[in-house]
C-alpha cells in the first residue's frame, strides 16, 4: 500500500504479537465487513531499551522501510518522541505529559502546520483500574484485559483521532481517523505507541 492510498484510511486495525524478545504489531485496513483489510504497516520493538525506537516496514518481510519513530532521548518520564519517513525527515512527535498522566494517561500528538492534539484516556474508572492492577502482586504479571480507550482532541474538543482496546488477553485495537489532514503515518505511530510504551 503506497502512501497515498493509506492516507485516504479512516481506520485501521492493529494487532499486537508477542515473540522472545520483542513486541511485533501488523497494522491492517479494515475491510467493508470488518475483517482485516490490507497490510498497511508492520512494525517490530525490542523490549527493554534504554533509548526507544520502532521502525515500521511495509509488511513482515522488512524489506522497504515506511517510517519510524525515536525516542529524542534516554527513555524517561517525559520522553519525546520524533516521527520520521523512510528517508529520516521528520513527520510529527508525540509526547507523554508526565503529570496529568498520574490519573489518565495523556498525550500530546502534533504535525507541522496543524493544530497539536491532545489524547486521554477515555474513562478514568478504567485508568484507575489498570493503575491498581499493575501494583496488585501476582496479578500484575497477567495482561490487564479489559478494554480501554484514547481519544484525541483539538482545543474545541472535536475528537480527531480514537483507538479503541478490544476485549480480550491479546492486545487488539481500532484506529479511527477523522480528519484528512492527519498524517496517517503519524497517527499509527502513536497508535503503536501507545501499547508499547503505556507502562512507562
Amino acid at each position: 500500500m503506497d502512501d497515498i492510498v493509506m492516507q485516504r484510511q479512516e481506520r485501521f486495525h492493529v494487532r499486537q504479537e508477542i515473540a522472545l524478545g520483542v513486541n511485533k504489531y501488523e497494522v491492517t485496513t479494515v475491510a467493508p465487513d470488518g475483517s482485516d483489510g490490507e497490510s498497511a504497516a508492520f512494525a517490530q520493538q525490542k523490549r527493554l531499551t534504554l533509548k526507544e525506537q520502532v521502525t515500521f516496514y511495509d509488511d513482515g518481510a522488512k524489506e522497504r522501510v515506511r517510517f519510524a519513530f525515536k525516542a529524542r532521548d534516554v527513555v524517561d518520564l517525559g520522553a519525546g518522541y520524533d516521527v520520521t519517513d523512510a528517508d529520516g525527515l521528520l513527520i510529527g512527535s508525540f509526547e507523554k505529559k508526565f503529570r496529568s498522566s498520574l490519573l489518565r494517561s495523556t498525550w500530546v500528538l502534533r504535525q507541522e502546520g496543524q493544530p497539536p492534539l491532545t489524547g486521554r484516556e477515555r474513562s478514568t474508572f478504567v485508568a484507575v483500574l489498570r493503575r491498581v492492577w499493575q501494583v496488585i502482586p501476582f496479578v500484575d504479571i497477567l495482561p490487564f484485559a479489559w478494554p480501554y480507550h484514547f481519544d484525541f482532541a483539538g482545543d474545541d474538543g472535536t475528537t480527531v483521532m480514537s483507538l479503541t482496546k478490544k476485549f480480550g488477553l491479546v492486545d487488539r485495537y481500532v484506529l479511527d481517523i477523522a480528519s484528512p489532514g492527519l498524517d496517517r503515518r503519524l497517527a499509527i505511530a502513536q497508535a503503536v505507541a501507545l501499547d508499547a510504551l503505556q507502562s512507562r
